[in-house]
């Protein structure tokens, strides 16, 4: 299947080039004016700052198929759009690239978790834990951390650094270069109208859009039905088709998420460029039908936090407690 995918991998520059456009074009917009209604004291344009995050969130699915080198047919082409986008994201593209990398690479094995990805224990793990480092897991697994503190933390102050990947030089040039493009922002911000800018404007908009892409990140691979397995038994294939999900959403919200929702698709042809998923579903009934998740579905998996390996499912902790006892 991954084979009869190849027709769709190569991006048109020109297409490309358009949804650059419409997706830039409205967020400076609406960022300028949220900008300029704070100048003026006029509170109600903070109002701005969710078309803002939401055309922003398109962007870095542009940095994200720049990652896959899935945007344009040159590397250098992907890579200096992908690090530009990166300054508005706060997000270092060769670091991100190399982890995002290591996430298609081992997404569903059980003896491959590390970077790139939802931390997620089995429920065996979680017993033999500490009751201290079990409270941690949790809190960490709960809505408000995992889509509200969790993105903050993420993009405004975790990929300052490299973490996990402290030895490679890539990654440090990466994020270093990602933090003077967003030192060198902040400063053209502060000589037009004063710190407020960055503070009380692009700092939301980056938290919002990032809560945003957290969630859509968690749900297409935490969902019921989801695909884990132990090194022998795991195939890419399979840990592409059935452990990712196909996230049904209305018109509007495929258009801002760039067809992200198809995420199976995506996985198993990482280069195909988002404005291409589309067609591919409609070529292939069989792709279309594969993994579809709504957004009640996906709201009702949040519950989920443990890998049971004795059922093959994910499950609750309420669950996990209720088979202990």
């Amino acid at each position: 299947m991954r084979h009869a995918l190849a027709q769709y991998e190569r991006p048109s520059h020109r297409r490309s080039i358009a949804e650059i456009v419409v997706s830039g074009l409205p967020f400076a917009v609406f960022w300028g004016g949220a900008f300029f209604c704070v100048q003026r004291s006029w509170w109600w344009g903070l109002l701005l700052v969710v078309p803002a995050a939401a055309f922003l969130v398109r962007l870095f699915m542009i940095q994200h198929d720049c990652g896959h080198s899935a945007f344009f047919r040159t590397r250098q082409a992907n890579a200096w759009v992908g690090r530009v986008i990166g300054i508005l994201t706060m997000t270092p593209y060769g670091y991100w690239q190399r982890t995002h990398a290591i996430h298609h690479a081992t997404s569903g094995n059980l003896d491959r978790r590390w970077l790139g990805a939802v931390e997620m224990l089995t429920v065996a793990e979680y017993r033999r834990l500490p009751r201290i480092r079990r409270w941690a897991y949790r809190l960490y697994r709960h809505p408000l951390v995992m889509f509200g503190l969790g993105p903050v933390y993420l993009f405004i102050f975790q990929q300052r650094l490299p973490i996990g990947l402290m030895k490679e030089k890539k990654a440090w040039l990466s994020v270093l270069g990602n933090n003077l493009g967003i030192a060198l922002f902040v400063l053209g911000l502060t000589a037009l109208g004063g710190p407020t800018a960055f503070l009380l404007v692009h700092l939301p908009v980056v938290a919002l859009a990032g809560a945003v892409g957290v969630w859509l990140f968690y749900v297409q691979h935490q969902f019921e039905g989801a695909y884990w397995a132990r090194n022998g038994d795991w195939a890419l294939a399979d840990a592409s088709l059935r452990g990712s999900s196909h996230l049904v959403l209305p018109p509007v919200l495929r258009w801002f998420t760039a067809n992200i929702g198809a995420h199976h698709v995506h996985h198993l042809g990482s280069r195909i460029p988002f404005y291409r998923l589309p067609q591919v579903l409609k070529d292939r009934p069989d792709l279309d039908a594969m993994g579809r998740v709504t957004i009640r579905q996906a709201l009702r998996a949040i519950r989920l936090g443990l890998w049971d390996e004795a059922s093959g499912r994910l499950v609750s902790f309420r669950q996990a407690a209720a088979q202990a006892s």
